[in-house]
């Protein structure tokens, strides 16, 4: 009997290999079908995470629409994505320049992407800007900035595109937010209050939509890494709130976070946190517990207030 297990083992770990590689390739073929021919538009595609969006969705036979603000930038992504992709398999991506801080010009240019290929079919509303800083620091006109850039911007763009959606009754919009959409942190009142403002207009936009069958999509990560940043291991540390805080600011990588997009897109999914458990179980003590989540990022702001700076 002994033997017999021993021998069993190694076929149970091939068969179960086996049957990950399978589900994995089934998943890759099932998310390609799933944005095959159709036109895609990413806003901030020059991003970490606009770059990786671009690099799946074009992978997986999608007409892309890459929007950015850096031409220079926007061209060093297409000859990238241009330069390994199966001209039989892919299409050539579009370009087109868009600020979404500069409301002025956002409705023309939102145009100009509707034009590129007469319809939408997923809206990928990526751009962001951040600012860290006590809020009495942060001028009146950088507020502006933020909420034009992460507030204003996106639904502007949005509202253009969404009509065609609505007549052809079909299409996805997926913001990617944050979520300090679901509680704030210190010294990031301008931030925090873009994220809040625009998760608030995309979950009342979700329920005015779904007769059209147009879906709408969140995707909030606690925040985006650079690609060679990874989280320092520590020991437990002594304040409660400096191990909450750090553990909540372990953030995703590009790539995870586009993965993520793309089985969204792929499951039509309305919401997805992507978060270890700590910030999780914030959002839950935020919501049934809001005056010991209010103690604890209190004291760690007293805590950092006590330390005399530098300079």
């Amino acid at each position: 009997m002994g033997i017999m297990a021993v021998l069993m083992l190694p076929l149970l770990l091939l068969g179960i290999s086996g049957l990950l590689f399978i589900y994995q390739e089934a998943s890759r073929l099932w998310s390609k079908s799933a944005v095959q021919n159709k036109v895609v538009v990413i806003t901030d595609a020059i991003s970490g995470l606009g770059k990786e969006c671009a690099r799946v969705f074009h992978t997986g036979g999608a007409r892309l629409v890459l929007c950015g603000k850096n031409w220079e930038r926007l061209e060093s992504l297409y000859a990238a994505l241009t330069s390994v992709a199966d001209p039989s398999k892919t299409f050539t991506p579009k370009l087109v320049l868009l600020d979404l801080s500069d409301i002025s010009c956002v409705q023309d240019v939102a145009r100009e992407v509707l034009d590129c290929y007469g319809c939408v079919d997923i809206l990928i509303n990526n751009a962001s800007m951040k600012v860290k800083g006590p809020a009495h620091k942060i001028s009146l006109e950088l507020d502006k900035k933020i909420m034009d850039a992460n507030y204003f911007g996106p639904i502007t763009f949005t509202k253009v595109l969404l009509p065609n959606m609505i007549s052809r009754r079909t299409g996805q919009i997926v913001l990617v937010n944050s979520i300090q959409a679901k509680f704030g942190i210190p010294f990031r009142t301008a931030y925090a209050a873009s994220k809040h403002a625009v998760m608030g207009f995309f979950d009342c936009l979700r329920a005015e939509v779904e007769e059209y069958d147009v879906v709408v999509s969140t995707v909030s990560p606690t925040f985006i890494r650079s690609y060679h940043v990874n989280p320092e291991q520590r020991n437990w540390e002594a304040s409660i709130c400096k191990f909450f805080c750090r553990k909540l600011a372990y953030g995703a990588h590009p790539v995870e976070v586009a993965e993520e997009v793309m089985r969204t897109v792929r499951r039509k999914k309305q919401e997805v946190f992507m978060a270890n458990p700590i910030p999780k179980a914030a959002v839950v003590i935020r919501t049934f517990f809001p005056e010991f989540f209010f103690a604890v990022v209190a004291c760690g702001v007293k805590e950092k207030l006590s330390v005399p700076e530098e300079g």
